[in-house]
């Protein structure tokens, strides 16, 4: 299971189309046990699998695959057909394309624009400004395109760079999870990402078979599984999970396992905006998360194999990292 979490930023942002449509948003949350309260928790998290449950509900419930952001909606079923076409393809690059001329069909307003040159190649999404605020489905778009085409190859392309068309927003440091790249910069010109032109020479290594179990869970899924691994962070996270309910090595020890000096893992850790204590806490903070929703846990049981010998110790912790108590986060995902 993953032990990542999911900012609460990504849920409340997700609801502007429902919100549009005027449902009821309490209603929609209690069927995927997530509290409405919990939308006023600027620090709380969710588990991926109910960041995934909760996107199959707004689909459901809107029957529209822009989840009610666009003006007319993108029937369901949209996604499958678009990928039952391109899987056909010679290589990604005539895959994207493919995938770019059929989404054309629907008009201008809302697509993703390849381009290419000697070196590079970009991904550049189109989103009416006026129809998705808080760049909810501008960057679903991307992750979804980069997961796709990812899947398609069967490799995780590594990105060059990534541009946002916007002012850099409270909950960037999220961004790393989801398009890490050594240039990441606000405030450009548009959004788009970047990567080496060859991936798109690569030929699609996934069949049919492969695509009919891939839909099952797509494109749902795009939007959680195809993270950066290749961050510092992401390594040093992969050291210490197996050590999250014992004394936690120092930054000295987990710098000799990656064969980093102390100082230049605190140098590359700062580059990637973290810190050695950050990232303990941050891996710690998911690991509680995902154990809370176990409701055979006790609140003690969850502190211990977090690392806490002190009960009291993990509310203030858990608190700290979330904004509420571990027993009332319990609450509000519906586990009394």
């Amino acid at each position: 299971m993953s032990r990542d979490t999911i900012s609460i930023h990504f849920v409340n942002a997700a609801l502007a189309g429902v919100k549009r449509l005027g449902m009821d948003v309490e209603t929609l949350l209690s069927h995927v046990g997530i509290e409405a309260e919990l939308l006023r928790q600027a620090k709380a998290r969710i588990s991926p699998e109910q960041y995934t449950r909760f996107i199959k509900m707004l689909w459901m419930v809107t029957q529209d695959e822009h989840m009610g952001f666009g003006l007319q909606p993108r029937r369901l079923g949209t996604f499958a057909i678009m990928c039952q076409l391109i899987i056909h393809a010679k290589t990604l690059g005539q895959a994207l394309e493919l995938s770019a001329q059929f989404y054309k069909l629907f008009g201008d307003e809302w697509s993703v624009v390849l381009e290419r040159d000697k070196h590079e190649a970009r991904l550049v999404p189109f989103v009416p400004k006026e129809l998705d605020p808080d760049h909810f489905i501008t960057e679903s778009m991307l992750m979804i395109w980069h997961g796709l085409a990812s899947w398609l190859i069967e490799r995780r392309i590594p990105l060059e760079r990534v541009h946002f068309g916007y002012a850099r927003p409270s909950h960037a440091d999220e961004y790393d999870a989801l398009f890490f790249a050594p240039v990441m910069q606000f405030d450009t010109q548009r959004t788009e990402i970047t990567f080496a032109a060859d991936y798109l020479d690569l030929p699609i290594r996934q069949t049919e078979e492969d695509l009919e179990e891939f839909l099952k869970a797509a494109p749902a899924q795009l939007l959680v599984k195809f993270k950066n691994t290749n961050s510092l962070t992401s390594r040093i996270r992969d050291v210490l999970k197996s050590q999250i309910g014992e004394e936690m090595p120092t930054l000295n020890d987990v710098a000799s396992m990656l064969y980093l000096s102390p100082q230049t893992l605190r140098r590359r850790l700062a580059a990637e905006g973290k810190s050695y204590q950050g990232v303990k806490d941050a891996l710690r903070r998911d690991a509680a998360i995902h154990l809370l929703l176990n409701p055979k846990l006790t609140l003690e049981d969850v502190a211990q194999q977090v690392g806490f010998s002190e009960t009291s110790t993990f509310h203030r912790a858990f608190k700290k990292w979330t904004g509420v108590t571990p027993g009332l986060y319990r609450q509000l995902h519906g586990y009394h």
